[in-house]
């Protein structure tokens, strides 16, 4: 797409690259404006079947770019009160894109993944962790509260409300083993081993089919949120009898009896 942002299409899987590695892949408006635009575009892009987001370099993603124009404590005490609401709600549209898209997202943290790079990794379906990852609220270091683009949302749901406040009140770092341990990520690997670990994941996605792939994801996004049991088990119930409908199922169940790989058509 740009340069700050590098789109590798691997057959259905975009391996996607925050590339600004000499600020640890820090959002600058650029990044921000590309993150935005590339995730809002997946949602009706069912060709794209997978993500896998990453950063260039040594780090994830290092939060905003306090060096950019909009991080500049001049510019906030002068610009337009609405000028602020506009850029806080444009980099929270990344969140929200990351969330309604349809295709699983596979963040993998190799250093760095604070402040808004830490709610990147929490807006995605899968976290991997290199060895040397480390993660933290940095809002409320800067004079900020704790609670931005979505974190006092995902990590309640992630690591439990207790660990959730000590996270968004302290600001501290978390790094890799203690993440593995509280559940803020599913696998810690050495950081070599990252696009390995990911590979494995996304071979079991993709032989899965399709719509159900997608259904998941959406099923999941509304169950976390039902008021009920009964609420989720609609969705569920909705979610199944959809897929239950399409030629893929009908391939499957077929390729299941005749101990075969299945062919999808995504029908």
């Amino acid at each position: 797409m740009t340069d700050v942002l590098l789109i590798e299409e691997r057959g259905d899987v975009d391996w996607v690259t925050m590339n600004r590695p000499e600020s640890l892949n820090a959002l600058n408006p650029e990044l921000v404006e590309a993150l935005a635009s590339y995730f809002e575009g997946l949602y009706r892009r069912h060709d794209r079947r997978v993500v896998v987001l990453k950063g260039a370099g040594r780090g994830f993603c290092s939060g905003l770019d306090l060096t950019s124009g909009t991080a500049d404590p001049d510019w906030a005490k002068t610009a337009p009160l609405q000028a602020g609401m506009a850029t806080q709600r444009r980099i929270g549209d990344i969140y929200r894109a990351m969330r309604r898209c349809p295709q699983p997202i596979i963040s993998l943290i190799q250093g760095a993944a604070a402040g808004g790079g830490l709610s990147l990794a929490l807006a995605s379906d899968i976290r991997i962790a290199g060895a040397k990852a480390k993660l933290n609220c940095a809002y409320i270091r800067i004079g900020l509260t704790g609670a931005d683009m979505g974190s006092s949302y995902f990590l309640p749901r992630i690591v439990g409300l207790s660990m959730a406040s000590e996270l968004l009140l302290t600001g501290r770092f978390v790094h890799a083993e203690e993440a593995l341990r509280i559940g803020l990520v599913s696998h810690l690997v050495e950081t070599d081993q990252l696009d390995q670990t990911a590979e494995g994941l996304i071979q079991h996605m993709l032989r899965t089919a399709p719509f159900s792939l997608r259904l998941t994801k959406e099923a999941l996004g509304y169950a976390v949120d039902a008021p009920s049991l009964d609420a989720a088990m609609a969705m569920e119930d909705r979610q199944q009898i959809l897929t239950s409908q399409s030629q893929d199922h009908i391939e499957a169940m077929t390729a299941f009896l005749q101990k075969r790989d299945p062919e999808f058509g995504d029908k």
